[in-house]
């Protein structure tokens, strides 16, 4: 087991008025702190009422006393857990009487990094508590749960022990040549290269869904004014959250909100119309468009139906200026809006726009709304998350991603020069790239990184 040395100690509940409190306590010290302030040292996984004593033998508070003795606890360590009432006073008389008896402030994520080193997590379970506490929807607190179960570990150790086992058949074939295995033409070896190819695109579809359980879609609202994008900011919000008037330019700033469709969350943005103006306040909104433009995952440029005498495509000359708002690369929907008015079918048209997808919605009666919001799922390649489902970051995916390449880099050296060396050199950089996702490799620099975005206490 790791030592990581100084007692810590923090607030396992928010700072604030509330009915209880928890302060947490980690490290060497924990049996003199025990003693210190109940007398003596509770009785290890049993709940206890206590006072509190301060250093003259005073009660500041009675609670609940819980001893976790080592390894058999969270972080590894010895462990007590006070459970006092939740006034903002008394929680800090009895954190400095803590501190007074040896320990320190723990830094945001200390005990659960302390976890980790002690073996007690891996660092996708880690990272698994932070995301279930800042889970936003029920999908994402039940993913989360299960990557915290290791239902994610698993799927990523399982996969590398599929290459470690291409590996070892890719080196037994260079150390005994005389076997003359025909690399190429090995039926055993296409298989367990087969085998990996499709762990991996399995694993990376499952990080990529979770990815956006956990982080979202950035969806941009975007269109010339007057088209709609308001009021269909709050059909998709159900309220108003965006000033909706008949004038042109209404919207000057960026109006965001956050939606959840089937468990995907969108971080909706409306946005200033897309126009020349001479208006400065204007400009700067036109402006800020722009920006968020070139940081969206979706755009849905909104055309007015009803003013559009260009058919079912729109005004190939404005919808064409519109596009070219819009970065290269980013996905697009284009919504003919207001139906109602022009009295089109709502759902999908026929036709597209430049290879985009176009959509019939009225926001004033909520028609084609719902076509919408299977469409965003699709454009996203999100799928109702079922009982498999974890969650998973960007980092996940990115480390999955560098691992993915090292294999293909690997199987055409193979392809070209029967490099079997060579190969198997690739396959040792697959493993390490794939263990730095559970943490089995990881740099410090890492470690502190993920370790420091998780709440004091936790």
């Amino acid at each position: 087991m790791t030592q990581t040395g100084l007692t810590i100690a923090g607030r396992a509940t928010p700072a604030g008025r509330g009915g209880i409190a928890v302060i947490r306590i980690s490290g060497p010290a924990v049996r003199e702190i025990a003693v210190a302030m109940l007398g003596r040292c509770p009785q290890p996984r049993h709940a206890e009422l206590r006072d509190f004593m301060d250093a003259e033998g005073q009660p500041i508070d009675t609670g609940i006393a819980l001893y976790f003795p080592a390894p058999d606890s969270y972080t590894g360590e010895d462990v007590l857990e006070l459970q006092c009432h939740g006034g903002t006073v008394v929680t800090e008389i009895l954190l400095e009487r803590v501190l007074a008896l040896g320990a320190r402030i723990a830094r945001p994520g200390e005990f659960s990094e302390r976890a980790f080193l002690n073996d007690k997590l891996d660092l996708l379970q880690a990272e698994a508590i932070a995301d279930l506490i800042d889970a936003g929807s029920r999908a994402a607190a039940r993913a989360a749960q299960r990557s915290l179960q290791g239902d994610f570990s698993a799927a990523v150790l399982a996969l590398n022990e599929e290459v470690t086992g291409l590996r070892t058949y890719i080196e037994a074939a260079i150390d005994f040549p005389d076997e003359e295995i025909e690399l190429l033409g090995d039926a055993e070896l296409k298989r367990r290269i087969a085998v990996v190819a499709a762990g991996f695109a399995r694993l990376e579809k499952t990080a990529r869904q979770g990815r956006l359980l956990r982080d979202g879609l950035q969806v941009v609202l975007a269109g010339r004014p007057n088209s709609g994008k308001s009021s269909l900011f709050n059909a998709l919000a159900g309220y108003a959250a965006a000033i909706v008037a008949s004038q042109p330019g209404t919207t000057r700033d960026l109006v965001r909100e956050q939606i959840n469709i089937d468990g995907l969350p969108l971080h909706v943005v409306d946005t200033a119309g897309l126009r020349s103006t001479l208006d400065p306040v204007e400009q700067e909104g036109v402006a800020r468009t722009r920006a968020q433009l070139g940081v969206a995952d979706l755009a849905l440029l909104v055309i007015d139906a009803s003013e559009d005498a260009g058919g079912a495509s729109g005004e190939p000359a404005d919808v064409a200026g519109l596009l070219g708002e819009i970065p290269a690369g980013i996905p697009v929907i284009v919504l003919r809006n207001k139906i109602d008015l022009s009295g089109e079918p709502p759902g999908a048209a026929p036709e597209q726009v430049a290879g985009h997808p176009v959509l019939r919605v009225s926001a004033l009666t909520g028609a084609g709304l719902d076509e919408l919001r299977q469409a965003i799922k699709t454009v996203a390649g999100f799928s109702d998350p079922g009982e498999g489902t974890v969650i998973a970051r960007q980092r996940h995916l990115d480390t999955l991603q560098r691992a993915h390449a090292h294999f293909e880099a690997g199987c055409r050296v193979l392809e070209q020069s029967q490099a079997g060396e060579l190969f198997a050199e690739e396959l040792l950089q697959v493993q390490n790239t794939l263990a730095e996702i559970t943490g089995e490799f990881s740099s410090d620099d890492l470690l502190g990184r993920i370790f420091s975005s998780f709440c004091i206490g936790k």
